[in-house]
C-alpha cells in the first residue's frame, strides 16, 4: 500500500508517543513474532517494533521482511526502532 509523504509525516507524529510493542531478538523473525506484529496492527493500525541487531543492513532487511510478512507499510526505521502501519478495514 503506497501512502503519500504528507500522510507518512502524520503517521510519524502519531507514532512519536508510542512505545515498541514487539521485539525482534536474536532468533530473528519467527512465526510468533509475526503473529504479535499482526495482532498489534489489528488492534492499533500503527505500531513500533524494536530490532535487537547490531548490523544495520540486517536490521533494515528484518524490518522490511516483517512488513512484507504481515502485508503492512513500512513508515520509518531509525536505529533499532521501526514504525509499521496497516489500515484496518473494519
Amino acid at each position: 500500500m503506497a501512502i503519500t509523504t504528507k500522510y507518512k509525516q502524520q503517521l510519524k507524529a502519531r507514532a512519536h508517543k508510542l512505545k515498541p510493542i514487539v521485539f525482534i531478538g536474536t532468533n530473528g523473525l519467527t512465526d510468533n513474532v509475526k503473529k504479535e506484529i499482526n495482532r498489534g496492527l489489528n488492534d492499533h493500525e500503527l505500531i513500533k517494533i524494536r530490532i535487537h541487531e547490531t548490523d544495520r543492513e540486517i536490521r533494515h532487511a528484518l524490518f522490511h521482511e516483517a512488513c512484507e510478512a504481515v502485508e503492512a507499510t513500512p513508515v520509518q526505521l531509525i536505529g533499532s526502532i521501526g514504525i509499521i502501519y496497516r489500515k484496518n478495514e473494519s
